[in-house]
């Protein structure tokens, strides 16, 4: 009956969950999110312990610690990612690192059952973070690699424009500069939703329970951007 503990921090929102997975019952997910702009440091920790605190259980009870990895927000991204390090190599657990961009579909699946999914993140400069997903029996399937992009360069995925897309994320407010035809596919745009832990916890627990994680010290936020700028420096 594993126990995993998840943050996030890569965008205006804060967030702690803890997750319970209990043999022959439902999950436990005990959960705190925020919108706290600028106060990540002061308000992720302190998370930590009502969680835990919720819960009944002390830190060494955790069998997996769980971060954000963006992309997102470079200050917020390293917040979370150094926190989550912090306790799984003080604990000697085993650390994972998930998708903001999926766990941004897994939430609109979970709260909206919404299957065709465009998640995009405002990335500042005039570009966006984004990925498309089908959401089948409660997972996010990419459809397409997480990349970054000018607004103007994004597309639907190919032989998929028949679907009755919603676009997930802030990085629909610049869907006034993306082109005409990805405007007529989208039959929603929701841009309040922000990553959050909990999702995080349940992506997170299923790769840990299929073998994944990995040693904290290994532990790096993705950026998107290095990627590009060492592409194409090639």
């Amino acid at each position: 009956m594993p126990i995993l503990l998840a943050l996030d921090a890569s965008s205006s929102a804060c967030s702690a969950a803890l997750l319970h997975r209990r043999e022959g019952l439902d999950d436990e997910l005990i959960s705190r999110f925020a919108l706290t702009p600028r106060e990540h440091t002061q308000r992720l920790l302190p998370m930590v312990d009502e969680v835990l605190g919720e819960a009944g259980l002390s830190a060494s009870a955790l069998d997996a610690v769980a971060y954000g990895r963006g992309p997102g927000s470079f200050t917020g991204l390293r917040i979370a990612a150094g926190v989550a390090q912090g306790l799984a190599f003080g604990l000697d657990r085993p650390l994972v690192g998930v998708s903001t961009l999926e766990a941004l579909a897994l939430g609109a699946h979970r709260r909206y059952h919404y299957r065709w999914l465009i998640t995009a993140l405002d990335a500042r400069m005039g570009e966006i973070y984004v990925a498309a997903w089908q959401c089948r029996d409660g997972t996010p399937i990419a459809l397409t690699e997480e990349a970054v992009m000018s607004p103007a360069r994004l597309r639907l995925p190919a032989g998929q424009d028949d679907h009755d897309w919603v676009g997930i994320g802030s990085g629909w407010t610049l869907s006034h500069q993306m082109p005409t035809e990805v405007q007529a596919g989208m039959g929603l745009c929701l841009t309040e939703p922000e990553a959050d832990a909990a999702d995080m916890a349940l992506l997170a627990m299923d790769e840990w329970e299929a073998g994944g994680g990995q040693p904290a010290h290994l532990a790096q936020p993705v950026y998107l951007r290095d990627r590009v700028a060492w592409q194409k420096s090639r």
